[in-house]
């Protein structure tokens, strides 16, 4: 990939933008732009985690694997976070895999240096802290939406998280990939879409969906949606906090 130094001056990743001038400057020097194509495992579930990602226009998964190889996704990471928690928490491996479900790029770091970055204490320990609790906020109403919510409603704020994290309307997604990563049949999905799409909120053609009407699929979603937007918007203070919707329309 051709190095862009552009990205190095100001940096797409919103954690890496939050950071002091000083620094930011102080962690260029161990920062490398790398491709992240599709499916790439950044990090295996019980293996050592050696690199950390920065992601720009990349989405990454964060999945848990069952024995009989089925999947349920944990968490979601694009460019407002780290690909790479379980460093900074006091060990390096973790019982979940994490690989690109949307291509794109991002900034690679040494996991033992920013290890070491954080041990420092200052803003880079007080930034990461903030959204290893955002991370966090994330996979408990995550888990609560799993159990009580419809899958109408799951896979509209699933979709809606993609968006923003991408800021893009259009992205590659396939049915099978959405119900890996939902932990739904493959039907119950096609079900799913077939009713946001008649409903005029997205279309779905070729492995690719496009969102056709944000405010009807906001108020299709279910609270969970605005719940994580906000909790970002108030850790990280980067992200558009969204206001409590009516869901009839």
């Amino acid at each position: 990939m051709s190095l862009d130094k552009s990205l190095f001056q100001q940096p797409p990743n919103k954690l890496l933008a939050a950071l002091p001038a000083s620094d930011y400057e102080r962690l260029v020097p161990h920062l490398k732009l790398v491709a992240l194509p599709l499916r790439k495992v950044l990090y295996q579930a019980g293996e050592p985690i050696a690199q950390v990602y920065f992601p720009d226009k990349a989405v990454v998964s964060i999945v848990t694997t069952m024995e009989n190889g089925s999947t349920v996704e944990a968490g979601l990471v694009s460019n407002e976070g780290m690909v790479g928690i379980p460093i900074i928490l006091g060990n390096n491996i973790t019982t979940t895999t994490a690989f690109v479900q949307v291509s794109g790029a991002g900034m690679q770091m040494n996991a033992d240096v920013l290890k070491a970055e954080f041990n420092r204490g200052g803003a880079i320990q007080i930034l990461l802290l903030r959204y290893v609790q955002a991370a966090y906020a994330e996979l408990a109403q995550g888990t609560a939406c799993n159990r009580l919510h419809t899958l109408e409603e799951r896979l509209a704020r699933w979709l809606l998280t993609v968006s923003e994290r991408l800021e893009l309307e259009d992205f590659p997604l396939t049915q099978e990939f959405i119900s890996q990563m939902l932990g739904v049949r493959r039907s119950g999905v096609t079900v799913a879409a077939s009713t946001l799409s008649r409903a005029g909120m997205i279309s779905y053609q070729r492995g690719h969906i496009s969102i056709l009407n944000r405010e009807h699929l906001e108020a299709t979603s279910c609270e969970c949606y605005r719940v994580i937007q906000n909790e970002f918007a108030r850790l990280l203070g980067n992200h558009k906090a969204r206001s409590p919707m009516n869901k009839s329309f």
